[in-house]
């Protein structure tokens, strides 16, 4: 039990976490495909992105610091929460054991994503320093943003939660992708179904040849996560965008019942407080986006153990200069004296300063 009476799950393996991670782009460039194709009929795409579980977070408690809010007006920053959840509670409880922030530049369309490290060291309002996971679970999404923005110096007040059977499910309701599967990759994608299948609780089979072939949901998702073979990562995330761009292309055929269906099934699952209104308004901007690789953030840190392991920035003032002035062309940067605070906190608990 966690000092306030919550039960926090057991750590999920890292294969799990590089397949949130997967999901999480897979599920933004779902969305982004279907705030385009619904968007075309504004009627039907409100009654259909309804169905999506809404709830209201009290923006005043998200900690957006003025100066923040007016430099960063620019970006539209929405977190996306990959929680291991089994059943439909998406909020407070969960563990955000994947953090990524879609970063969306409103001038160029550029995206960049950056993924948070869920056992990064940081302050959470309340139980003071700590792994940020904790935060979505302590206090659900509004304490996640809180944190990311208290810590990150950022400017979040709109989040998406996910689970890992979002993705499977997509793949599903389109009747599946066709991938041309080559035979290194074999035993790698067959080694990760038996995991995904528990998952998401879904049931597939063996690949047992290589060459072009449907996968279903469980099998597409395997694909996207193996990264043992030559290209390791870059491989990796080569195949995610096959499997997306395989998604794209069969979404683009399907008649308006087809499409329909999917949104049934895949807005559903998902939980935010981006209402209806605010989702259309992505609609022009999201006919030109250009999703960028992952920022693994915080650039640089070490690991300590104390009552448990924590990756520490080291340190938290040098990782957040170096994001706003990557990130966000914030070329005189420096950090606000909040995060100067908790950065010297942190080096006093952990000794790390360098």
């Amino acid at each position: 039990m966690s000092k306030h009476g919550k039960r926090m799950v057991d750590e999920p393996k890292k294969g799990n976490k590089r397949g949130l991670k997967i999901f999480l782009r897979i599920i933004l460039v779902i969305v982004i495909i279907l705030i385009i194709l619904l968007g075309i009929a504004f009627g039907f795409a409100t009654s259909k992105i309804s169905k999506m579980q809404q709830v209201d977070i009290n923006e005043d408690n998200l900690s957006i610091n003025k100066d923040t809010e007016e430099n960063l007006k620019g970006y539209r920053n929405i977190a996306l929460f990959g929680v291991d959840s089994r059943d439909d509670n998406l909020g407070e409880g969960n563990r955000s054991d994947c953090i990524i922030i879609a970063s969306i530049n409103q001038s160029t369309g550029d995206v960049n994503l950056i993924s948070v490290y869920r056992d990064t060291y940081v302050n959470i309002d309340g139980p003071g320093l700590d792994k940020i996971t904790h935060a979505y679970s302590y206090g659900g999404p509004e304490l996640a943003l809180k944190t990311l923005n208290e810590n990150l110096d950022l400017n979040i007040s709109e989040f998406v939660t996910v689970n890992f059977d979002v993705v499977a499910d997509a793949v599903n309701a389109i009747g599946g992708v066709t991938i041309d599967i080559q035979k290194d990759e074999i035993k790698y994608l067959n080694s990760y179904l038996s995991e995904t299948s528990k998952v998401t609780g879904l049931q597939t089979s063996q690949i047992t040849s290589a060459g072009k072939q449907t996968l279903d949901g469980v099998q597409a998702v395997a694909y996207s996560r193996i990264r043992y073979t030559a290209g390791g990562d870059e491989k990796r995330t080569e195949r995610m965008r096959t499997v997306v761009e395989a998604m794209f292309d069969k979404v683009k055929t399907m008649g308006i019942g087809e499409i329909n269906n999917l949104a049934n099934k895949i807005l559903p699952e998902l939980y935010t407080n981006i209402n209806t209104g605010e989702i259309l308004s992505l609609v022009p901007t999201a006919l030109k986006f250009n999703v960028k690789e992952s920022i693994g953030w915080p650039y640089e840190t070490k690991g300590i153990t104390l009552d448990r392991w924590y990756g520490v920035p080291v340190t938290l003032e040098s990782n957040v200069e170096q994001l706003h002035k990557e990130v966000f062309g914030e070329t005189n940067y420096v950090v606000p004296s909040n995060v100067k605070e908790t950065s010297e906190d942190i080096i006093d608990k952990t000794g790390y300063n360098k």
